[in-house]
């Protein structure tokens, strides 16, 4: 258990110092106040625990975790905010998904984080040594619950976000999916005519005695450049494959095409309607726990994934830091959605911002299932003259020299 240093007034006029054990500040303040005191400061003994910490330190045991899937965390999320919410204690809920989980990463997880906790760290505190398992807004959100005294009804918002998240990520993959596998399909198809099939026909060409069309003489080039080096087909593929991953996550490449895609028509409702789902749900969750609206606003930023939009929202909360209203800085970024800022600035003069955000957050859920629908059913015809275009191109190369002989 964590100690803390405070300084109280009894009587109204004796300073008095002291050292107290206790599970957060408002335990310290509680137990003060019993004591017929009045706290006037508080503060963590950070001396004492890092010797703790460091007397409880497995240096030879690593954590055998090293990450745990969005599926995974809400898992554990939930079953860890239904065992609280019943009123048992943190290390006991840790214990029981310790025992019987059926997933060892979570049994992992969750008997280091019981043993933590047994040697005296908090529940926040010990979330935070593993940031590379639980990102910051976890963490933040999981502090925010356990210093207000309300850490049962904040997981049971986080395990709400995390859900949120789990379906727009699988919303958004699902709509991708068709496309993606049509243009491997589409590879496949291209590469097998251009090894098997163009090459069976070159001979029959070349006894025509003319010129091949420019596009059937490309093709055949390339056909018995595959067939003669085939292990440059495996290293094709692999290059198309990394290079889109190393243009989309390569920051420079990535910040040019998140700025590109916001200027096509659908894309750009897309992008800034799956970020925003994001973004305002962590921030109505954080606000509902009692974080100060500019935490909320650096929580809600790190759910964001384009680089535009992240900017633009940086620059929001520069100004809300400066003493702007929320409103004013939201619609200064120029990048939020028309109905977030007057959701926002009704929430705001009415003083019932939290019920705002979460109509808001209702509101761009409907229309991003909306965007994707529309996606969905434009990508099917695109395909089609995507596939169509791929065999007239075929066809051409094939049929030409044919229609040339024929002449």
């Amino acid at each position: 258990m964590p100690q803390y240093n405070y300084v109280a007034l009894k009587d109204g006029k004796y300073q008095i110092k002291g050292k107290m054990s206790a599970e957060s500040t408002r335990q310290v303040r509680a137990k003060i106040r019993s004591m017929g005191m009045i706290p006037t400061k508080i503060t963590e003994d950070r001396r004492a625990a890092e010797k703790a910490k460091a007397a409880n330190k497995e240096p030879d045991r690593p954590t055998t975790v090293k990450s745990l899937s969005l599926q995974e965390q809400i898992d554990f999320t939930s079953i860890f905010q239904i065992l609280i919410s019943s009123g048992i204690p943190l290390v006991e809920a840790l214990l029981f998904i310790e025992n019987d989980s059926a997933n060892p990463k979570l049994q992992a997880i969750s008997r280091e984080l019981k043993n933590k906790i047994m040697a005296g760290s908090t529940f926040s505190a010990t979330i935070a040594d593993y940031s590379h398992i639980f990102n910051k807004v976890y963490i933040g959100l999981t502090k925010a619950g356990e210093d207000s005294g309300e850490l049962d009804k904040t997981m049971l918002r986080l395990l709400e976000l995390l859900k949120k998240q789990d379906s727009i990520k699988g919303r958004v993959l699902g709509a991708l999916m068709y496309p993606a596998f049509t243009v491997l399909l589409a590879m496949v198809i291209v590469t097998i005519m251009l090894v098997f099939v163009f090459p069976t026909f070159k001979e029959m060409f070349d006894t025509q005695g003319k010129e091949m069309p420019w596009i059937t003489a490309t093709l055949m080039t390339a056909g018995e450049f595959l067939k003669q080096y085939w292990i440059s087909i495996p290293i094709i593929f692999a290059s198309v494959i990394f290079g889109t991953k190393f243009l989309f996550s390569w920051e420079p490449s990535r910040r040019i095409i998140d700025e590109k895609v916001l200027k096509i028509p659908l894309f750009r409702e897309l992008m800034s309607y799956s970020n925003f789902s994001n973004f305002v749900a962590v921030m109505n969750v954080a606000y509902d726990a009692g974080i100060p609206i500019v935490d909320c606003l650096y929580l809600a930023q790190l759910t964001l994934t384009n680089y535009t939009l992240l900017d633009a929202m940086t620059e929001a909360i520069r100004a809300v830091q400066g003493g702007s209203q929320l409103s004013g800085a939201l619609k200064a970024s120029g990048v939020c959605p028309k109905m977030l800022l007057f959701m926002v600035s009704t929430g705001e003069q009415a003083g019932s911002l939290s019920e705002m955000l979460n109509q808001a957050t209702v509101y761009i859920d409907k229309q991003l299932d909306d965007i994707i629908g529309t996606l969905t059913k434009l990508i099917e015809p695109f395909m089609m003259v995507f596939i169509g275009g791929i065999v007239l191109i075929l066809a051409l190369a094939l049929y030409l020299p044919l229609f040339g002989s024929y002449g």
